[in-house]
C-alpha cells in the first residue's frame, strides 16, 4: 500500500455559534491542510497518485475559502466551521473530484495553528 501526502492552506475568518468563549467572536486562522491518500499499486512509470492533479483538486476546494468568512460558505452557514467540520467537508468534496481515480482518500487534517488540529478519517 502507497500513502501519497500533499498539502495546502488557506486563510479565512469564522466564529463558533454556541460556544461560550472567546471563540464565538469573528477571528481568522491560517489554516493548513494535509491530505493523504492511499493507493495498492503504482501505473506503469511507478506513480500511485499525481501529486500535481491531487494539489490541483485540493487547490480549487481550498480557494472557495480563502479570505472569506466560513460562516457565510455552505455548509458552514448552517454548522460550526470547526476544525473537524472543516475536515470532513474537505473530505466530502476532494472524494467527489477523484472519484475516477485509483485512490482512497486515508485522511484529511486541518490546523489552526502550528499548536491545534483536527484529523478527519473515513469509517
Amino acid at each position: 500500500m502507497y500513502e501519497i501526502t500533499v498539502n495546502g492552506h488557506f486563510e479565512a475568518a469564522h466564529y463558533l455559534r454556541g460556544y461560550r468563549g472567546k471563540c464565538e467572536n469573528v477571528h481568522g486562522h491560517r489554516y493548513q491542510v494535509v491530505v493523504t491518500v492511499e493507493a495498492a499499486r503504482t501505473n506503469e512509470i511507478g506513480i500511485a497518485c499525481d501529486f500535481t492533479v491531487l494539489k490541483k483538486h485540493l487547490r480549487e476546494i481550498l480557494s472557495r475559502y480563502d479570505h472569506a468568512c466560513l460562516n457565510d460558505i455552505t455548509p458552514f452557514d448552517e454548522i460550526n466551521p470547526s476544525a473537524e467540520n472543516i475536515a470532513a467537508t474537505i473530505y466530502d468534496q476532494l472524494k467527489s473530484a477523484l472519484a475516477a481515480a485509483p485512490v482512497r482518500i486515508r485522511s484529511v487534517a486541518v490546523w489552526e495553528s502550528p499548536e491545534q488540529g483536527a484529523t478527519y478519517r473515513p469509517d
